[in-house]
């Protein structure tokens, strides 16, 4: 890449062997560009487009030829002969230009003028260069260092009249480029890192934001660049050109974008800093900055060689890597080929029914890039796709070729690409003035289709190779990210932010409960978040899309059709007030969302198990559309979207539905028992579980008298809660009957066995509790198989308060009893499951004798504060969370005050 800095001066003399001038005139560089080439037979094409395109740049028309000729021979001795790689210097001047061609072989002999029996014959293959120096340069010179040689040579303009620099053919005025009455230029600087250093008036006007109000900021803010992610060169890289050229659109500050034509120039300042200089006009006046046509290609290359190869005629040399550049570089030249006002390429998809906008020049291509017509023969369709055609007047059959359509062209020519027979694209050149192409023109450029057209499908098919990588990957990124989740609301979240802005500018997910219920907007994304209230209100306001099951994307109009109406009635409101419609921040916020919605629009079905559940929308800014390829990846990714979303939505429900049946299973709530305080800690093992294998309850049995209950059921999870709610309510109902306790759990027993294989061990601990005038309270227990009862009295002796007798679910035949304790004012009661006493850290256990312990430091403590140390005591045993129920019942008698 030659890279051009204005300044500096031309080399002093260089020394030289004898006869060979090496003084040159002082003049000063205006500009430099400077190469290197590997030492490989295709670097000689490279250099020669190198300095054809430096000197065409330059407006050095006239000497062009020349100086590829001398390059190709100077560069040939270095990259063919010599074997090391060629450095290749242009420097221009106010009076010429010089070239400087240095290779790494300085010991190789140089002929002198003063010897011309010494001089290589012209007939060899080697050595010619510097007798083409000799015959065509103004002045020419070598130079020797420890490490290279160098030759260069001089080429003088020839004279001219003042001013004149180039000039068109005289045309009628009617032919001339259309603009307003007053053509305004916008200049805008460019920094180093991409943002806006100055912003002139015409760029004000123009684009409606004031200076201060862009100056720091990037222009890839306010710029709509028409490419594609990954695929194509973008603004940060075009920045980074020495020169560049071509249409792309600004962003106003009214939310409309501009299609603009600019040129851009990388300069440097005299620190050395460079920047870009930016010139921009609309783009139906790109006449005032399009570079001037050149000569034709195939007449340059005649001078060259005759074995160039016809591609890089028409081409040029190197050819772009990436698809998108190719494309760009083809219509380009197509356009100068046939001195066009606008050219095109379209690509077709792999059945052949539609042709694909790739490239355009001229053309508003925000517009019309990615945008698909129908290749057959008819009304609006793109007939001559296939063969060679030649319209000379477009008003005199309208819709012939549908990319034109109000684009102001009058004739056009295009011809298909093809490879082995198969249509893979069609390549056309349109005029602003009707009968400009004759079959003659549609041969020249037929035969560069011919020549491109193996090359753009070997690219297009690289690309969609790594589109198809890209694709897979992104696929699989995506069903991980949507299978790590069963959260509804964080499906659509995810669904939304896979989408934008990988594939869409904006995304809106409606979701449908059932099949009577109508669709529901419930999730809207944009990637600008200053636009997500607007989109969201807008389409909040029309019908939503109807739920379709039939697969692939489908265009919905009404988004776009809805904030154009909301935008002219609003423009219409502010005007009929009198202010101006850009003042208004209810306009601006209007026309905002109208250019966010004002592509295309598709709609793509959620279909999970034969029912549609949803739709997913993706939208285009201002009339830009999607291409096939992202469309495709869109319905693979609604998919498995509509699937996770399905999962979450049946996740939920199941979750809603345990939850609803285990909050059934615990208590209501604990009842205030007169005198005594009370306190209950539960954890269920197992994530999303609110109840297990342990149960508790404490209930009023009638006036004065309360039952409690602590118990734990074999195993964990779903079944044994199963048993608990039986036991809890079951314990209700015979306590209420008057039955004592060994008397309620002697039936309960039977109960369970009644259950056959779905019955389960049960220890349990029941009581029933009788508060005293004298502040005491009197218990009546029975242990069956639970652990047991914890006493604590005031001068922190602890002890159990019951013997253990045997479980439930086992034996038929039991014979409990039923014990009496007094607690007195100050002691506590406690009562735990299996869980804390059995919890492990390594081959340690807690046990009783640790539970003991822990008990005894809670002297003076309230039920709770008991309650919530043995917890915490528990939790610290062991780093790892418990895999087993846990309750705990605490129970004091509060210290009667002291009078």
């Amino acid at each position: 890449m030659g890279v051009l800095i204005p300044g500096g001066h031309l080399p002093g003399p260089r020394q030289g062997k004898p006869g060979v001038e090496t003084r040159t005139r002082s003049s000063v560089i205006t500009a430099r560009a400077e190469a290197s080439f590997e030492p490989v037979g295709r670097s000689v094409a490279t250099a020669r487009a190198f300095v054809r395109d430096t000197l065409q740049g330059w407006g050095y028309a006239d000497v062009v030829d020349d100086a590829v000729v001398l390059t190709s021979e100077l560069v040939t001795n270095a990259v063919v002969h010599a074997g090391t790689a060629a450095d290749v210097l242009c420097l221009r001047s106010e009076d010429g230009v010089r070239v400087e061609v240095a290779d790494h072989y300085p010991e190789r002999e140089v002929p002198l003028h003063a010897s011309p029996a010494e001089v290589a014959s012209p007939d060899r293959e080697n050595g010619r260069g510097l007798l083409l120096c000799a015959a065509l340069a103004s002045r020419w010179g070598v130079e020797y260092t420890p490490t290279q040689k160098q030759v260069w040579f001089q080429l003088d303009l020839p004279a001219r009249r003042v001013g004149t620099r180039s000039a068109g053919p005289a045309l009628p005025v009617e032919l001339l480029p259309v603009t307003d009455g007053r053509v305004r230029v916008a200049v805008i600087q460019i920094d180093s890192t991409g943002a806006v250093r100055a912003w002139n008036e015409d760029a004000e006007e123009l684009f409606g934001y004031p200076a201060e109000k862009v100056t720091g900021k990037p222009l890839t803010d306010f710029a709509a660049w028409p490419h594609t992610p990954g695929t194509s060169t973008g603004i940060v890289e075009a920045l980074q050109l020495s020169r560049w050229e071509g249409s792309y659109g600004i962003r106003g500050a009214d939310g409309r974008v501009l299609p603009v034509y600019a040129s851009h120039l990388r300069v440097r300042d005299t620190n050395g800093e460079p920047s870009t200089v930016c010139l921009l006009v609309r783009d139906d006046e790109r006449a005032v900055l399009q570079t001037p046509v050149r000569a034709p290609a195939d007449a340059a290359a005649m001078g060259e060689s005759r074995n160039v190869d016809p591609f890089e005629v028409f081409i040029g040399s190197p050819a772009p890597d990436d698809l998108d550049g190719l494309l760009q570089r083809t219509v380009e030249r197509a356009r100068d080929m046939l001195d066009g006002d606008a050219a095109f390429l379209l690509l077709a998809t792999d059945d052949e029914t539609e042709l694909e906008v790739r490239a355009t020049t001229g053309l508003p291509s925000a517009r019309q890039r990615f945008a698909r017509v129908p290749v057959e023969a008819g009304t609006g369709r793109y007939g001559s796709a296939r063969m060679p055609a030649v319209h000379e007047d477009l008003a005199a059959l309208p819709g012939a070729v549908p990319i034109l359509g109000g684009s102001g062209m009058r004739s056009v020519v295009t011809v298909p690409l093809k490879v082995e027979g198969r249509l893979t694209g069609s390549l056309g050149v349109a005029a602003e003035s009707a009968g400009r192409y004759s079959n003659e023109e549609a041969l020249r450029l037929q035969f560069a289709a011919d020549r491109i057209a193996l090359a753009v499908e070997s690219a297009r098919l690289g690309e969609l190779e790594r589109l198809r990588r890209g694709s897979l990957s992104f696929l699989v990124e995506a069903s991980d990210l949507l299978a790590g989740t069963l959260d509804r609301d964080q499906t659509l979240a995810l669904m939304a932010q896979m989408t934008v802005p990988t594939l869409a500018t904006w995304c809106a997910v409606y979701t449908i409960a059932d099949q009577a219920s109508d669709p529901y907007l419930s999730y809207v994304l944009h990637e600008d978040e200053e636009r997500i209230d607007g989109l969201k209100a807008l389409l909040s306001k029309i019908d939503p899309p109807e739920p379709v099951p039939t697969p692939g994307a489908r265009v919905w109009t009404a988004p776009g059709e809805a904030a154009h109406q909301a935008a002219l009635r609003t423009s219409m409101r502010d005007l009929g007030r009198g202010t101006s419609p850009y003042l208004g921040s209810g306009l601006g916020t209007t026309l905002s969302t109208a250019a966010a919605v004002g592509g295309e629009t598709v709609v793509l079905p959620l279909v999970a198990r034969n029912r549609v559940i949803g739709m997913l929308t993706l939208g285009k800014p201002s009339d830009d559309h999607f291409r096939q390829e992202i469309l495709e990846l869109a319905e693979d990714l609604s998919r498995r979207a509509a699937l996770a979303l399905d999962n979450a939505r049946l996740y939920s429900e199941r979750m809603a539905i345990s939850r609803s049946l285990q909050r059934s299973l615990l208590p209501p709530g604990l009842p205030q028992i007169p005198g005594v305080e009370v306190e209950v800690i539960y954890r269920a093992a197992g994530e999303g579980n609110e109840v297990g294998g342990d149960f508790y309850d404490l209930f009023p049995i009638r006036d004065g008298a309360y039952g409690f209950a602590i118990g734990d059921v074999c195993g964990t999870g779903p079944e044994a809660a199963a048993v608990t709610g039986l036991a809890r309510h079951a314990l209700r109902l015979l306590a209420r009957e008057g039955f004592g306790g060994p008397a309620v759990l002697e039936r309960l027993n039977a109960a369970i066995l009644d259950e056959g294989a779905r019955s389960r061990f049960l220890t349990l601990l029941y009581g029933e509790l009788w508060p005293q005038e004298d502040g005491s309270a009197v218990l009546k227990v029975v242990c069956a198989g639970h652990p047991l009862p914890l006493r604590l009295r005031q001068d922190g002796t602890v002890e159990p308060a019951a013997e253990p007798q045997p479980l439930l679910g086992v034996m038929e035949d039991l014979e409990l009893y039923e014990q009496t304790i007094v607690l007195d004012p100050g002691d506590v009661l406690l009562c735990v499951t299996d869980g804390i006493t059995e919890r492990r850290e390594g081959t340690r256990m807690l046990g009783d004798d640790g539970l003991t312990d822990v008990l005894a430091t809670c002297t003076g403590l309230t039920a709770g504060a008991v309650a919530a140390r043995v917890l915490r005591a528990v939790e610290r045993f062991a780093a790892e969370p418990a895999s087993d129920d846990m309750a705990i019942l605490s129970m004091r008698i509060p210290e009667q005050p002291r009078h």
